[in-house]
């Protein structure tokens, strides 16, 4: 009697542990719930999804609730989908919300969006509610040299169509940023711009900034606009002491050619009175061959002698008369 007893519990036993295991293995409960819900799956699907690593899950939910929505989803649409990467749930999320918003969204087109990693979900909404973009500060120059500071708020719209290789929001950015300085910078006056700053969102929003994008710019509205520096003046400014510098260097430049010229002048002087020392030194040489040869006399000489002092008396004269020192004696004399 007992050995049958312990062969009874390990047999219940057995049975539980596989109990347990097909319980696990094969979803039961989530069958259960899709055929309560109305949706068509077989049981065998269910383990052909464990077999090929398929969160059951993940497409008897989605697909519960896709069919309650009346979108007439496939499981094999859904496990395609998700053996490629994508997020089911946010796909069946975003076609319901598509669907309620009277928005135009197939199933494949949706597809491609969440697996080109656009949040299509998001999308939806976006198209449904507009989002503000805000600009950083752009910095923009008038024609007068005036510098304005404008914030910008762009209202846009997401645009299915084009969301899988359309640009993203930084471009949208850019993109105005860019209108709002080309429209700033082609105004005679930044005051025509203080008057109406609606004169930018006009002129950017005529430019068609969202071709490419995947978003439709709605609207956009000049937030605030402040008065910068007069970086025309500044410009004037830098420009002027540019050339104030260069004349300087300029004028260094030709101070310092001349000093060196009148160097070399000072050194052509004393090379001039070199020779002219170094010819006055041959005269007694030549009045000393002279006399030995016979062609000058001795009177000829104290005659020139005589000239010579008397020459250098008037001289003397003539500097004492002005208040001036008189010449030194001649040191060959």
């Amino acid at each position: 009697m007992t050995g049958a007893l312990v062969t009874t519990v390990i047999l219940v036993i057995l049975v539980l542990i596989i109990l347990m295991v097909l319980f696990t293995f094969i979803p039961v409960g989530l069958w259960i719930s899709a055929l309560a819900a109305g949706v068509n799956i077989g049981i065998f699907s269910l383990i052909g999804m464990r077999l090929r690593r398929v969160a059951p899950a993940r497409i008897v939910n989605p697909q519960i609730k896709a069919h309650k929505a009346g979108l007439g989803l496939t499981t094999s649409q859904l496990e395609a989908h998700y053996l490629a990467g994508g997020n089911v749930d946010r796909v069946v999320n975003a076609l319901i919300a598509a669907e309620r918003a009277a928005i135009p969204l197939r199933f494949e087109r949706a597809a491609a969006i969440d697996l080109a990693g656009r949040d299509v979900l998001q999308a939806v909404q976006m198209s449904v509610n507009p989002k503000v973009i805000q600009t950083p500060v752009v910095s923009a120059v008038a024609q007068n040299g005036i510098e304005l500071r404008v914030i910008a708020r762009v209202t846009v719209r997401a645009n299915i169509d084009r969301l899988v290789g359309g640009a993203g929001e930084e471009t949208i950015i850019a993109r105005v940023g860019e209108g709002i300085v080309t429209s700033i910078g082609s105004s005679t006056s930044h005051a025509n711009v203080l008057e109406n700053p609606d004169v930018i969102s006009q002129a950017v929003l005529n430019k068609g900034l969202d071709s490419g994008t995947a978003f439709e710019i709605l609207s956009i509205d000049i937030a605030d606009v402040d008065v910068g520096k007069n970086i025309g003046a500044q410009l004037q400014t830098d420009q002027a002491e540019a050339d104030k510098r260069i004349a300087q260097a300029k004028a260094e430049e030709r101070r310092a050619m001349a000093v060196a010229r009148e160097q070399e002048m000072k050194a052509s002087v004393q090379e001039m009175r070199a020779k002219v020392v170094e010819s006055e030194a041959e005269v007694p040489l030549a009045l000393a061959t002279a006399l030995k040869e016979g062609k000058l006399g001795v009177m000829d000489y104290y005659n020139l002698q005589n000239v010579i002092a008397d020459t250098r008396m008037r001289d003397n004269i003539a500097v004492t008369a002005k208040g001036d020192e008189p010449e030194a004696s001649n040191p060959k004399k």
